[in-house]
């Protein structure tokens, strides 16, 4: 029996990467910071879950992880199990979990039918139940082409017609369209909601854990590949730029990721420690505080980043990657042309110049907010607002406290 007290179960497959993980737990911390009953559970097979924080009445349930090999196919992170058996256990413990959790709100991240159609028993199991059945959309998914083809080749189109009740995108309409130039069956496009892009903040208690910055009082910019893993050809490049020295720079804090790959990081600490002006730190999971302190930021384009530059409205310089989905590349295409931030196209990598002149230019350039580009970041605001419908249609009069003054 379904308890009085509201609930949302989301699911992210992460195989590699914060992006998914980090999205999932900003809404799930905005909305239990607004809804004082509310409890959530992420569903979730990324391997460092358990190095986050989260909020009361937020928790997570790890399913084994998998990675994603070169070709493109998929194997076990740690268990000497086969790919299908390994999904058969994370598919059967989705489906167990939310049975028995009986969300009013099913919200899946990014893949329609989960890793390799995993996800698809349960939204079949709930589509007769009382619960709705969200997909969250990124702001860009791929190239378009490339996209079609995917979700062709998968069948994604009846589920995106029968399973699912809406489709939210996690970004404001005019900027970037997930699914442009894909020829939608009849039914899906109006199923679509633009939230505006996800607000980032400070942490509770942030102060306690920040650091002091290695720089003293100087002015620093702050280098973030974001997970890392895809990440060593930017830091290079930065660097390359350090060791160069043809012109005075900021200082450079440079956050590599807990993904990157082990060599890569020894050789960077090693180059660093020749560098009076650059730092190194591996990992943190608590990157807002220096995100707030820096003076401008130099990332990748991933989502959560660009989320983050766009939160602390920091003057920004992204070097977007292109493979093996150009994701980036439009996404940072799109900001540069709407005045959020500038670009730096990776295929002029390794030249030390033209990353110096950029970097040269950069704690002079324009925050993200001189744009006035409308409904930037009122997408966790939409989103309770939508969630607190939700519970009122399910629920009628019985619909979630939400917390007064949030």
């Amino acid at each position: 029996m379904r308890s009085n007290s509201p609930k949302i179960l989301i699911y992210s497959h992460d195989s590699f990467g914060l992006g998914h993980l980090r999205r999932c737990r900003a809404i799930a911390h905005s909305l239990v910071g607004s809804f004082d009953d509310l409890s959530v559970l992420i569903l979730s097979g990324s391997p460092i879950i358990g190095s986050f924080e989260f909020r009361s009445r937020v928790d997570f349930v790890r399913i084994p992880g998998v990675i994603k090999l070169r070709d493109g196919e998929y194997t076990p992170l740690s268990l000497h199990l086969n790919i299908d058996h390994t999904l058969a256990i994370r598919s059967s413990i989705i489906e167990h979990t939310a049975k028995v959790f009986d969300p009013d709100i099913f919200i899946v991240d990014k893949e329609p039918l989960g890793l390799r159609g995993e996800v698809v028993p349960t939204l079949e199991a709930l589509k007769d139940t009382d619960t709705r059945l969200v997909l969250g959309l990124r702001d860009v998914m791929d190239d378009p082409e490339i996209l079609r083809n995917e979700w062709e080749r998968k069948n994604v189109y009846p589920a995106l017609q029968s399973l699912y009740d809406e489709i939210w995108v996690y970004g404001p309409e005019g900027i970037c369209n997930p699914v442009e130039g894909i020829d939608l069956p009849e039914g899906i496009e109006e199923k679509l909601r633009y939230t505006g892009y996800l607000r980032r903040s400070l942490p509770e208690g942030a102060e306690t854990v920040l650091k002091p910055s290695p720089f003293g009082e100087e002015p620093y910019i702050l280098v973030t590949p974001g997970g890392g893993g895809d990440g060593v050809e930017m830091v290079d490049w930065v660097m390359r730029a350090y060791e160069a020295r043809k012109h005075p720079l900021f200082p450079a804090l440079i956050i590599l990721g807990p993904f990157m790959p082990a060599a890569s990081v020894a050789q960077f600490v090693d180059r660093a420690e020749h560098l009076r002006d650059v730092e190194i730190i591996r990992f943190t999971p608590q990157i807002e505080p220096y995100l707030a302190n820096a003076t401008a930021i130099v990332g990748m384009g991933g989502y959560n980043t660009f989320c983050e530059i766009l939160s602390f409205d920091k003057p920004t310089l992204m070097v977007p990657r292109i493979v093996p989905r150009r994701e980036q590349a439009i996404r940072a295409a799109r900001a540069e042309s709407s005045g959020l931030l500038s670009v730096l196209p990776i295929d002029a990598y390794p030249d030390p110049d033209l990353m110096t002149e950029a970097l040269v230019a950069l704690p002079n350039a324009p925050r993200p907010s001189a744009a006035g580009v409308e409904n930037l970041l009122g997408g966790l605001e939409l989103i309770e607002e939508r969630v607190g419908e939700i519970f009122e249609e399910n629920r009628p009069g019985q619909s979630a406290q939400k917390l007064v003054n949030f």
